[in-house]
């Protein structure tokens, strides 16, 4: 139990843009963990960033794939899960998510709460994920504090309370208030900002004693000082105190302000949300509830990777330790299979790297080599047959098209291609009744996957493709009548299935939808499917 207690399993989510990826960056150098913080669009020369590895994640600058970085810190075991904030992949972010004891949710400043911040919020919500909030960019000019707080109540509906509080904010930004502590720390703007920033000072002070200190002796300052006090009377006076039972509830939010780019506010947001985040929790089964100490040993799959090592060519499934502890040769029963697997070769994955390891405990993220591809997404892996998690839901895909090689003789590659990705859930594979074409249908939630899916085919498997867009705009698994709908000849349909066997239907507008309802009203659709 007492290592147990020292994990903490998070992801960060956020809008595009928001910096995620830099909060990510600057966690891991307070945390020891890297040297030098990289730049998510790095200029000639600088370090790129530990957790965009993807090529195309790189010249983007964006979030492609979610990553697991794992480091120690104070004493903790830390187990950080960053995700996309790109709506096209929020797939993968809600995969990540079933992994995850808690959430970072990163706000910009300026812009509040945005509509992929929503989104992933309620997905937390449901899992009964706790949620803490970091504001950034403070130090650029933004909406006042008090109004983003208010926001978060009304746009999410939850209830806030923050551990610290902004003296000023653009030009005017002066430091942060720890509320509970009455502790200062100054706002030093650090030109090195990939470098970790020194000791930061900081003085305890009454409030009533900041007039006197000459760091706040210019106009500027005093206006930072002014807004401060005025803002901090209101937050005493209504604002909700620290409950830490209501934070792991899901009901309260504690709130903390800083910049990630500057490198302010990150250690101290650390330091106390490794105090404040739940560690492993019970998990629930089908027929049970798992406790973390349980001596049984059982996981999900929540992410499958292949080719993260190009000279290796493997394909990872990534796991989230749910109880007992993995040991290596361990051998575990998957429902999906009926059979056992047997886990020789697991790893600690940071980033791209990878070290071997013998043993994890329930809460780590871990990595599982899997030479022959038969782990999916939403397996559960148990030493206790009786046990199985609930599968990761897949969402229907809105984007179509067909794709084929361009080189024809690559037929073999392009097929293990078009077969890994979709193990991935990067795009769907569809299968016409019948289909006999060397071509492939395949599906995607984004648009921005078929980008992914033809830069890695390229690069990964050296086969360029050709992709023909198809004229549908949504499409919906049928989960009743399908024998009907399959024999049915609708225009602006098109009956197929997936790579499991379940039946699907494609849908040219709204309208054939609602028509193909009318006209079978016992059969039953869903967006998603286990």
């Amino acid at each position: 139990m007492d290592e147990i207690k020292r994990r903490r399993t998070f992801a960060i989510i956020s809008h595009p843009d928001a910096g995620k990826t830099t909060l990510t960056e600057k966690l891991l150098l307070y945390g020891g963990a890297i040297r030098e913080a990289g730049s998510v669009k790095a200029k000639a020369g600088r370090k790129q960033t530990t957790s965009d590895w993807m090529e195309m994640e790189k010249q983007r600058g964006i979030s492609i794939s979610s990553t697991v970085l794992q480091f120690d810190y104070d004493g903790f075991k830390i187990n950080l899960l960053d995700t996309p904030g790109h709506k096209d992949f929020s797939e993968d972010t809600y995969r990540t998510l079933t992994a995850a004891d808690s959430a970072v949710m990163l706000i910009d400043a300026a812009k509040g709460v945005e509509a992929q911040t929503r989104k992933l919020f309620e997905v937390c919500r449901l899992r009964g994920i706790p949620i803490f909030t970091f504001i950034n960019k403070m130090d650029r000019p933004g909406r006042e504090p008090l109004d983003l707080l208010d926001e978060l109540e009304t746009v999410l509906g939850i209830r806030s309370s923050p551990v610290n509080w902004p003296i000023g904010m653009g030009p005017d930004f002066r430091g942060i208030y720890e509320v509970y502590k009455e502790q200062i720390h100054w706002f030093r703007p650090d030109n090195d900002h990939e470098s970790k920033a020194k000791a930061i000072d900081s003085q305890i002070v009454k409030l009533s004693d900041l007039n006197t200190l000459n760091e706040l002796k210019d106009s500027a300052s005093q206006r930072a000082l002014a807004q401060f006090m005025a803002e901090f009377e209101l937050l005493q006076a209504a604002g909700d105190p620290l409950d830490v039972e209501r934070v792991l509830a899901g009901n309260l939010t504690p709130v903390f302000f800083g910049s990630a780019m500057n490198n302010f506010g990150i250690e101290v947001f650390l330091n106390e949300f490794i105090k404040l985040a739940p560690p492993p929790g019970a998990r629930k089964a089908k027929d049970k509830t798992l406790e973390p100490e349980d001596k049984k040993f059982s996981a999900i799959v929540f992410k499958v990777q292949a080719n993260m090592d190009p000279m290796h060519r493997d394909c990872l499934a990534f796991m989230r330790v749910c109880s007992g502890e993995y040991e290596k040769g361990i051998r575990a029963y998957c429902p999906r299979k009926e059979g056992e697997v047997r886990l020789n070769n697991a790893v600690h994955i940071f980033g791209r790297d990878r070290v071997t390891i013998e043993n994890a405990k329930a809460g780590d993220i871990i990595g599982v080599v899997d030479t022959t591809n038969s782990l999916r997404i939403g397996d559960t892996l148990t030493q206790d047959p009786a046990v199985e998690y609930q599968r990761i839901p897949r969402f229907a895909p809105e984007h179509f098209v067909r794709v084929s090689p361009v080189d024809p003789t690559k037929r073999k590659q392009f097929r293990k291609g078009v077969e890994q990705l979709s193990d991935e859930g990067v795009v769907q594979i569809l299968v016409p009744p019948g289909n006999v074409d060397s071509s492939v249908m395949i599906g995607a939630v984004g648009q921005l996957q078929f980008e992914v899916f033809e830069h890695r085919m390229n690069t990964e498997y050296s086969t360029p493709v050709r992709m023909e867009k198809l004229p549908y705009i949504m499409a919906k698994w049928v989960t009743s009548g399908a024998e009907q709908i399959k024999s049915a000849r609708k225009s602006e349909t098109m009956y197929v299935e997936d790579r499991n066997g379940s039946p699907i239907v494609l849908f040219g507008t709204q309208w054939a939808f609602k028509f193909l309802k009318e006209d079978y009203p016992d059969a039953g659709f869903a967006d998603t499917i286990e």
